[in-house]
């Protein structure tokens, strides 16, 4: 029997068996012969609807189709299940009745298994909370991966073919997993369980996702006798139209499309598990002590992602905060890296390397950028308390009360590592730490004055405060500036001797990028001399440090230099790189983007590092911290930022770029970027605002917020008719002169409120249309203006004037 809509063809064989055996998809067969059927393993036998015990029962009604008495199994286990598609114009919908005489205890379950004719029929499967199955990694036979979702979206670039599938079970948990076969077939399973499914491996841990050489990745379960029911919605998408990105001038656009699509994702081990370490990583760890774990969300760009880390953060506040404040550093599929006896039955655990105090800024400072992107205010409450216990756990840490907070411990022969440069003894006064530290003052400061504590905000505010000045005094006077070297320090141990002067590149971009040095000079000083060093090596990336440490700065096997974490590349820090630059020197921060983006065509990323002198790829920790440098190009480049109340755009782009179109999801819209040299839009269907300079965007049905510059409170709200369209291009904004320009495309006139804010309170101003004035007024007691005019095709030249 064949049916289905325009884009998606099923077949469905039910002579003695019953499966899909066919699923073309846009003209293109994506399953093998075997196709799609339920199938339940015991350790003693095998069930199978490939093998009925009866004849089914076919009825077909309109669009409706019928299987009933779909019987298999054996005298002791009887199954006995009915298939009902419903076809539409959009969807097929599977629903299962199905009914178990007794007590099964399964060994695997798949209800049901897809067989796809080759491991390459997809190149990744999106999960329901953002992750990313990506096939890419599955290298060997019968490799296999596990996840706790309802959904997977499998997609192809090179086809465009995309098929989604949504599962609902009540009362039913979902769990999902996908296996290359001994003969490179690609096999995913949907599982069903009354209770979340287990992972089968490591033995006492029970958490691994991704295993070798075999496709059981789920523990036994037990199916109970009785009834129970689930649906399946099989919809086909074209993938490069849903996600497409825009518009790439001057830039290979495949390449950051690949680069977000993949890599970007694949620290997302499972629901509520976000990391920069891929599923992939034979150990699997989530480092905590990772900042950017919410930033890769800006250019990711997908709604399922945000969510999902939201619940996640839900899990890390329940789960991974002590109750003392200390944030555990790190979750892990086995125990092999902890530090004895620092673990919990959930699986975060300290370090073998030292306590990394970098965890505590960096789960603050992810809520924090994950709560700008999705404005979730209610969301971000929820995690006021514990985000301000964990902030006041390293804020005790401050013994000398210098703004400076101290690691655990005092000296760097202790041998201990304390920051995400995990096997560099770094000790006492961090400056990595105290630098992400300042990054999540500043944030958390924010947020809390935004949920009404303005107590709590001033504290964390003065706390950033005496921290950054702290920071920048020179070494001879306790801070971490070192005039010999022309640099930001690593690191000072208690007796006041000054460790890591040797230029590291993490140190010194986060005191550039999160705003603690604000000196042009010393940034001029720093960035010049990295990049005469990187220009002397010619390497395509910067290294964690650009010279060596000291012997016994660090674990020894990683002297002499260059080699891991003294002088190896890593691209987890390209987007603070990329930032610093592209506010600098705009060219070099895309010369070291495009870069990336060639390294990406030779080898996908798929490392941990790469090594300096050969610049080849290594180790088998893949970081989607390599990713970072094309969220750079977004955030810095590009300018794109979302914020908690607007879409802040901020580009720095260079000539190549002009004529760049991003698309861009903001809260349920879809944006439009448009980018030229020194002339910048933000549009909507409906709401369109150029600019000269940096600005923010806002709208809703029936308004349209200008925020000028980097202002959080909107300079020009205009209410509008529901159905209003409405231009504004910005030519000038002060609070003695006005210049803008208004069109629309409007049949019919229709009314506009405008309120232009940040003037001078009760000062009298000239408002002129076209050069003729309309009315002189008075701004109220907070410096605002209020008027009403009206929509016209033709542009409309407002301009304001304190006069």
């Amino acid at each position: 029997m064949v049916f289905g809509n325009e884009k998606m063809m099923m077949t469905l064989d039910y002579e003695n068996n019953l499966n899909i055996s066919s699923l073309v998809l846009n003209g293109e067969e994506v399953l093998d012969t075997a196709g799609i059927y339920s199938v339940i393993k015991t350790k003693d036998a095998s069930y199978s609807t490939l093998h009925l015990l009866a004849e089914p029962v076919i009825k077909i009604t309109g669009n409706v189709i019928f299987i009933k008495h779909i019987v298999y199994g054996d005298a002791t286990h009887r199954l006995n299940e009915a298939w009902k598609f419903t076809v539409s114009v959009r969807d097929i919908k599977l629903d299962i009745n199905r009914t178990i005489s007794n007590k099964i205890v399964a060994e695997q379950a798949a209800l049901p298994v897809f067989i796809f004719r080759n491991i390459n029929t997809w190149e990744g499967a999106y999960q329901g909370y953002g992750g990313l199955a990506w096939f890419y990694l599955f290298n060997k036979p019968l490799d296999t991966y596990g996840v706790h979702s309802n959904s997977s979206q499998f997609w192809n670039s090179k086809t465009s073919n995309g098929l989604s599938i949504i599962v609902n079970a009540p009362s039913q948990e979902v769990a999902m997993s996908y296996s290359r076969t001994a003969n490179d077939k690609l096999l995913y399973s949907i599982a069903l369980s009354g209770n979340e499914m287990q992972p089968r491996f490591d033995s006492l841990t029970y958490r691994k996702r991704f295993i070798n050489g075999r496709t059981d990745i789920w523990a036994p379960f037990s199916m109970p006798a009785g009834t129970s029911h689930q649906s399946i919605t099989f919809s086909y998408f074209n993938f490069n139209d849903k996600y497409s990105r825009g518009t790439f001038a001057g830039i290979n656009g495949s390449q950051v499309n690949s680069v977000l699509n993949t890599i970007a994702r694949i620290g997302v081990i499972d629901k509520e598990h976000f990391g920069g370490n891929s599923w992939h990583t034979p150990f699997g760890p989530i480092c905590l002590h990772e900042q950017y774990i919410a930033q890769l969300g800006v250019a990711i760009n997908d709604e399922r992602y945000l969510t999902g880390y939201q619940q996640c953060l839900n899990f890390y506040r329940d789960n991974a905060v002590k109750p003392d404040g200390r944030v555990w550093a790190r979750w892990a599929y086995t125990n092999e890296d902890i530090m004895p006896g620092k673990v919990t039955d959930k699986g975060f655990y300290e370090t073998q390397w030292g306590y990394l105090l970098d965890a505590n800024p960096d789960l603050v400072s992810n809520v924090a950028e994950l709560y700008d992107q999705t404005g979730d205010l209610a969301w971000v409450k929820t995690h006021q308390l514990s985000c301000e216990k964990v902030l006041n756990w390293i804020l005790k840490r401050d013994s000398d009360k210098n703004g400076l907070v101290e690691m655990m411990t005092d000296n760097h022969k202790q041998k201990r590592g304390s920051d995400w440069i995990d096997i560099i003894w770094a000790s006492y006064e961090n400056a990595f730490v105290n630098a992400k530290l300042y990054h999540a003052l500043v944030l958390w400061a924010a947020i809390e004055k935004q949920l009404g504590n303005n107590e709590r905000s001033n504290y964390y505010g003065q706390f950033a405060a005496k921290l950054k000045t702290s920071f920048n005094k020179p070494v001879t006077a306790g801070g971490f500036w070192d005039n010999d070297e022309q640099c930001y320090i690593h690191w000072r141990d208690k007796d006041g001797s000054v460790h890591g002067n040797n230029m590291v590149t993490p140190v010194n971009f986060m005191a550039i990028g999160y705003g603690i040095c604000d000196d042009p000079l010393r940034i001029k000083i720093i960035l010049d001399n990295i990049e005469n060093q990187m220009q002397k090596e010619q390497l395509f990336f910067w290294p964690v440090c650009m010279h060596t440490y000291k012997v016994g700065e660090g674990n020894d096997w990683q002297f002499p230099f260059p080699d891991y974490e003294n002088g190896d590349i890593f691209l987890s820090w390209g987007a603070l790189g990329v930032k610093v630059y592209a506010a600098y020197k705009p060219e070099l921060a895309l010369k070291y983007v495009n870069n990336v983006l060639a390294q990406y065509a030779k080898d996908g990323l798929a490392f941990q590092r790469y090594g300096r002198i050969k610049q080849d790829g290594l180790g088998d920790d893949i970081l989607s911290g390599n990713s970072l440098t094309v969220v750079g190009l977004y955030q810095a480049i590009y300018g794109i930022n979302p914020l908690y109340n607007r879409f802040y755009l901020n580009p720095h782009i260079t000539e190549a770029l002009a004529g760049t179109q991003i698309k861009y999801h903001y809260r349920n819209q879809q944006l439009l970027v448009e980018l030229a040299m020194n002339n910048y839009a933000v549009s909507n269907k409906r709401f369109k605002i150029i600019a000269g300079n940096d600005f923010g965007f806002y709208s809703s049905a029936n308004e349209l917020l200008y925020f000028k510059g980097s202002d959080a409170i909107a300079s020009i709200k205009v209410k509008t008719a529901l159905n209003s369209t409405l231009t504004l291009y910005i030519k000038s904004y002060s609070s003695n002169k006005i210049s803008c320009k208004q069109s629309s495309t409007d049949a019919h006139l229709n009314k506009l409120i405008y309120s232009f804010n940040a003037l001078k309170p009760a000062s009298y101003y000239t408002v002129c249309v076209n050069n003729q004035i309309l009315k002189r007024m008075k701004s109220n007691a907070n410096g605002s203006l209020l008027f009403n005019y009206k929509t016209s095709k033709e542009p409309v030249v407002i301009e304001i004037e304190n006069k």
